[in-house]
């Protein structure tokens, strides 16, 4: 007994062998991940276990009843013999695998042809292994993984199983029991351990697979996480150098570069001496995948450096994208193409996709800051100095009578004018700059309300280095002007407050005129409104462009009642831009 059991553990090398073969087909590793097979996957498997099965009967030892004496191929038994074999463990684990439709498929090959071999157990045993079938089918598990131990208890009851089928149908009977005594345990065990260790062999293959694939992953988000901030300028040789440091830090390949269509913009590694950035693209392979697309393995030959000391003997070169096209090429060296890993091939192909989304990123980025900025310069060319005319009017009329006072407005419309036309090559100027803009639009209301105007400006001078969006202040007054006094003969008060308050800077412009119910308060940054008294789309370009520049929290607050005036206010981040030397009031740009 004990020597049988040493042999049936010794033939247990033939199910390791089977179980690595059975990691490699793409069937066997939808039964291990998913639950539903379809027809032709369930064929598949059906035929293989069942094979399996066949091959755990030829791999046995034929048993004489009357000599003791095994014999190492099982083929055309006599009446009296019968087959120590682990036939089982095939049906069990194609039923504990997929089910109870491979489970039985498979024990109907294999127990079909167990009958065919004869002898005086073949009827039972053909029996028992459909019945091995039944039962591992039964014990199937939906969304669940099949254990070791599952496996051993599972594939030692099979065979347990097949024992007793042997003692109620095998004659004569004196023969069963002594068969089942001799073979009964040693059979049981190895059966049970093969069914295992069957087991084993696969989750140790899918594990090992699993984890490089995870390894791999998180080395590639990792390139992608450090690489992210210098890509999005684009791919230049500032760009490229640094991302080649990051790459060759990450992954031990000999050297690492990047090329765009006809020069070098970075080698790191190996080879750098000879291998410059800046210089033109020295290998003819480089330019073939530049034209053909598709990644190369080059050898020494191949790469055909002209420094015949270098020591770069093999490549992997693989090109990148940008809007479908090639920009430029992505390249990894080694020492020999020994090196060069199915594993490592995949991880250089993710790369390159990984960098030519990255590209596309950073291009799709610019295009959006282009629109963004367009977008911005045409919501301040929208704004255009309203009462041009008016103030031409009162010019003219205080010519002759008040010359001096005549001059001051032209210097103050002409200030004006010129801010509102240069204002549109800018995205943001000094706080100062733009105060300065109110003020001279202020003198020229002043001329026209004629001592109807009080104005209050309660300025934090430390604020006024704040970097803004042009022309943001000028509207919220002027709708102050035009809406918020509109038929108000008398007591115009006009405040406007600037004032750092921690991190940012606050900014009001209130008066004492009409106001506004709060639902109009409400919807008027929100969307231009139609209507007789005006559209309101200066006070919406002003809360587009801040919320554009600042986000969401630097939109404009709109507070206001009927006959108890408005204040709009808003803040944004407290950013001071240091000054130049031209400090005498002179334009200052951020």
């Amino acid at each position: 007994m004990f020597d049988l059991l040493l042999t049936m553990v010794e033939r247990l090398g033939i199910i390791v062998m089977i179980a690595f073969i059975l990691t490699r087909f793409k069937f066997f590793r939808e039964m291990i991940y998913h639950d539903q097979l379809n027809r032709k996957q369930n064929v598949t498997a059906i035929i293989f276990f069942g094979f399996f099965g066949i091959i755990g009967t030829y791999s046995g030892l034929s048993l004489s009843t009357e000599t003791l004496q095994f014999n190492r191929l099982p083929s055309d038994l006599s009446t009296d013999e019968a087959i120590a074999n682990s036939r089982v463990i095939g049906v069990v684990l194609g039923g504990l695998l997929g089910g109870y439709k491979v489970g039985v498929g498979a024990g109907l090959i294999a127990g079909l042809h167990r009958i065919t071999l004869g002898g005086f157990t073949g009827i039972s045993c053909g029996l028992a292994t459909i019945l091995a079938g039944v039962i591992a089918g039964f014990f199937h598990k939906t969304n669940k993984h099949v254990k070791l131990r599952s496996a051993f208890l599972i594939g030692a009851l099979a065979e347990t199983l097949q024992m007793v089928v042997i003692l109620l149908i095998s004659r004569p009977f004196e023969q069963a029991v002594a068969l089942v005594e001799m073979i009964g345990i040693p059979m049981i065990f190895a059966n049970g351990v093969g069914s295992a260790l069957f087991l084993l062999i696969i989750k140790s293959v899918f594990n090992e697979e699993e984890k490089a694939g995870a390894m791999q992953a998180q080395k590639t988000l990792r390139i992608a996480d450090q690489t992210l901030a210098y890509l999005r300028n684009g791919l230049t040789t500032d760009s490229a150098g640094a991302v080649c440091h990051i790459i060759h830090n990450e992954i031990k390949s000999s050297a690492v570069a990047i090329t765009n269509t006809t020069e070098i913009l970075a080698h790191v590694g190996l080879g750098y001496d000879h291998h410059r950035a800046e210089s033109p693209i020295q290998t003819k392979i480089t330019i073939d995948v530049i034209k053909q697309d598709k990644i190369v393995v080059a050898n020494q030959r191949s790469i055909h450096c002209r420094d015949e000391s270098c020591p770069l003997g093999a490549a992997v070169i693989a090109p990148l994208k940008l809007r479908n096209k090639p920009i430029g090429t992505l390249k990894f060296y080694f020492r020999s193409e020994k090196e060069i890993t199915n594993v490592v091939m995949e991880l250089i192909t993710g790369l390159s996709s990984m960098i030519s989304n990255q590209l596309e990123i950073s291009e799709a980025d610019k295009a959006y800051q282009l629109a963004k900025e367009t977008e911005i310069r045409a919501l301040q060319a929208q704004i255009s100095p309203h009462f041009l005319f008016n103030t031409l009017n009162t010019i003219v009329s205080l010519v002759r009578i008040d010359p001096a006072k005549a001059r001051k407005l032209l210097v103050s419309l002409s200030h004006f004018l010129r801010q509102n036309l240069t204002v549109t090559t800018h995205t943001k100027i000094m706080l100062e700059q733009e105060l300065r803009h109110v003020k001279a639009y202020l003198a020229i209301e002043e001329a026209r309300f004629v001592d109807r105007l009080t104005i209050i400006y309660d300025i934090d001078d430390g604020a006024i280095h704040q970097c803004i969006p042009p022309l943001t202040l000028q509207p919220l007054v002027e709708n102050a002007m035009k809406h918020g006094f509109k038929d108000k003969e008398e007591n115009c008060l006009l405040n406007i407050t600037i004032r750092k308050k921690k991190n940012i800077t606050y900014i009001s412009v209130k008066d004492n005129g009409k106001g506004m119910s709060k639902e109009l308060a409400n919807q008027l940054s929100q969307t231009p409104i139609q209507s007789e008294k005006g559209s309101g789309l200066a006070i919406y370009n002003v809360n587009r462009r801040l919320t554009m520049m600042f986000g969401e929290a630097a939109a404009l607050k709109i507070a206001s009642e009927p006959d108890k005036g408005t204040d709009i206010s808003f803040s944004i981040p407290y950013e001071v831009e240091e000054k130049t030397n031209e400090i005498n009031h002179k334009d200052i740009n951020c």
